[in-house]
């Protein structure tokens, strides 16, 4: 028996690939929408973040004192990172469960 053999014999086989290549599309499509609503997630957040950082290092003598620019950097990056995932997880979870409710009719004929 060849393992390497991937090429669909029976229509059984043919229809399952073919409902493997529609998944695995619409898993690409989930992670897309997902990497896309993250990045512009960070870049909102990072924005959200340095200002108010980077004012409060000029104005309060605390923070003057005590954030150098690797602290202010680490700051608004972490927050920036949070937001990505955050809101790629959610964006991914809503995507899937969008897709499986869509598809349950068209699966029971």
């Amino acid at each position: 028996m060849a393992k390497g053999n991937v090429t669909a014999n029976s229509p059984l086989e043919r229809a399952s690939l073919a409902s493997l290549d529609q998944k695995l599309a619409l898993a690409k499509r989930c992670s897309r929408e997902g990497v896309m609503a993250g990045a512009k997630a960070a870049v909102v957040a990072g924005i959200a973040t340095a200002i108010p950082t980077l004012a409060s290092v000029r104005m309060v003598p605390w923070a003057k004192a005590n954030l150098n620019h690797t602290a202010q950097a680490l700051i608004i990056s972490t927050v920036a990172g949070a937001a990505y995932f955050i809101v790629a997880d959610k964006t991914v979870l809503a995507t899937a469960r969008n897709n499986s409710f869509n598809q349950q009719p068209s699966d029971n004929p």
